[in-house]
């Protein structure tokens, strides 16, 4: 498969460039709220009275998320690692109910391991992942298609930067490039299999960079012309 494609080069451009700007502004955010809570901190510890604590930022009323797909509605195991061949092949063999495959915690981001990691998974998706090791030892993902995991992907987090993909002269967005890669190629073939697309969403410190996801998810689904909210993602909330 042809990751870097010219029909995949010209998704990321595009997602680059009509979320990359509130990416930056999000980013900026982040940073005016940590310097006014750090500066409550030292009025505080100076017993000084003057100051509130932000208010949160998203609304003050019930809610919930659609109803799992059947994929996802067992999720009583769930591990992770990094999106390797053979880490790939073996956590998907394990038993568990899902495996996240990461590429931001686990993985070393060189430019080899984030494409040979999208490979990987691509491969999975579609079953034909092997892997032989120096010894001649090789790996196949197990023939029942009931005994493997679901595979949930977890791409960087909004603050990483993919240097090695510039648009115009930027840097690309690390999360959007994991995204719109693993998209693009697997997200039709996902749906149509019964095997996502499914993510998992680190760290996101407001309602809003969860608003942005949601915009990006919208967007790919119209542009590669995918069903309305079929992506599906688990979001994870640091504060």
């Amino acid at each position: 498969m042809d990751l870097l494609s010219l029909a995949a080069i010209d998704f990321l451009q595009k997602l680059h460039q009509n979320f990359n700007p509130k990416r930056l502004e999000l980013l900026a955010l982040r940073a005016a709220a940590e310097n006014s809570i750090a500066c409550l901190i030292e009025r505080a510890d100076s017993n000084s009275p003057n100051g509130d604590w932000p208010d949160k930022d998203w609304p003050d009323k019930d809610w919930k998320v659609a109803t799992p797909p059947p994929a996802l509605a067992t999720r009583t195991v769930e591990i992770t690692g990094p999106a390797e061949a053979k880490m790939v092949i073996n956590a998907l063999n394990s038993g568990a109910n899902v495996f996240m495959a990461d590429f931001e915690d686990s993985l070393s981001p060189t430019w080899k391991n984030i494409l040979s990691g999208h490979q990987a998974l691509q491969s999975a998706l579609r079953r034909e992942l092997s892997f032989t090791n120096e010894a001649g030892k090789t790996y196949r993902l197990n023939s029942d298609e009931s005994k493997l995991a679901t595979l949930i992907v977890r791409p960087r987090g909004w603050h990483l930067p993919e240097p090695r993909f510039e648009v115009a002269g930027d840097a690309m967005s690390g999360a959007l490039f994991d995204f719109g890669l693993y998209i693009f190629h697997g997200g039709k073939f996902g749906i149509e299999n019964g095997r996502g697309p499914y993510f998992y969403l680190p760290k996101i410190e407001s309602a809003l960079e969860a608003r942005l996801w949601n915009d990006v998810f919208k967007f790919a689904e119209t542009e590669l012309e995918l069903s309305p909210r079929s992506i599906r993602a688990t979001v994870l909330i640091e504060t």
